[in-house]
């Protein structure tokens, strides 16, 4: 394992501060120092912006980060144990770290940023989903950040990026195609981490648009694609019956046959209906 700065192998660090995984908090270490720095590439040029890290544990990738010329990282981490590992980083890149302990699900990541901000993280995988799905649905679009570079289990990557067609696509994949381009650009085997998880990881670069895909009402986008989904075998007519009274002409007017699955619609085609739908 290479060392990027003049800081202990992490091996080292966790034995030395006693971080042993804990599985409540979803935490699966990366220790190898080339594979965190890799992982920040995929996030590009950070020189010039500040980057939100969740759940950087003993600290991997934000070495990794700060390697990588970070302007400033702000990791949020909710294990006190890690703290001191943490601090040690934060002594070698003097101003250019700073460490929250504290739940990323409630704390205001904004109030310690200063724009433009890219989040970088390899995610708890028990809080994943639920973080990256409020980062899809702010209040306001455009939102705090330019870019994800998120790690996932494999499964939820390619639920992401998943294509109409398929078993894969869904809710997930039609809220970030909507609103980012989004890309797999790496997988990681189980044994890249201490202790080895049972599946496979992959890292997701998602770049916002700054205006979606296509036009709709995210509210009622979101109502409609729910609907869909929640009873996915079958079809139009008969899972969103309950959306508007004149679903079958609501489906018509978007160009969907109303005998359509949720899985065959595209992410226009959603749109489209989210707009007949809000027409009333």
């Amino acid at each position: 394992m290479a060392a990027i700065d003049g800081l202990p192998p992490l091996r080292a660090v966790i034995a030395t501060h006693g971080l042993s995984a804990k599985k409540s908090l979803g935490q699966n270490f990366l220790l190898d120092l080339n594979l965190t720095a890799k992982i920040a590439r995929q996030a590009g040029d950070l020189s010039q912006c500040d980057v939100l890290e969740i759940g950087p544990g003993p600290g991997g990738l934000t070495r990794g980060l700060l390697a990588e010329g970070a302007r400033r990282v702000l990791a949020v981490e909710k294990d006190a144990r890690c703290m001191a590992a943490l601090a040690e980083i934060a002594a070698a890149y003097p101003g250019r770290l700073e460490v929250v302990n504290a739940d990323a699900l409630t704390l205001d990541a904004t109030a310690h940023l200063t724009p433009p901000i890219r989040v970088v993280a390899n995610l708890p995988y028990n809080i994943g989903t639920e973080l990256l799905v409020r980062w899809l649905t702010p209040p306001a679009w455009p939102p705090f950040w330019e870019s994800l570079t998120l790690m996932f289990q494999k499964e939820v990557a390619e639920r992401i990026v998943a294509q109409p067609g398929g078993k894969a696509y869904g809710r997930l994949a039609i809220l970030a195609q909507w609103r980012t381009e989004a890309k797999i650009v790496m997988t990681l085997p189980p044994e890249a981490f201490t202790p080895p998880p049972k599946i496979h990881s992959a890292v997701v670069h998602l770049a916002r648009r700054d205006a979606p895909l296509y036009p709709a009402d995210p509210a009622v986008l979101s109502r409609v694609v729910a609907a869909a989904f929640n009873q996915r075998r079958k079809m139009l007519r008969a899972s969103l019956k309950g959306v508007a009274p004149d679903i079958e002409a609501k489906l018509h007017a978007a160009g969907l046959a109303p005998t359509m699955r949720a899985e065959e619609v595209s992410v226009e085609g959603f749109c489209a209906l989210a707009r007949a739908v809000a027409a009333g």
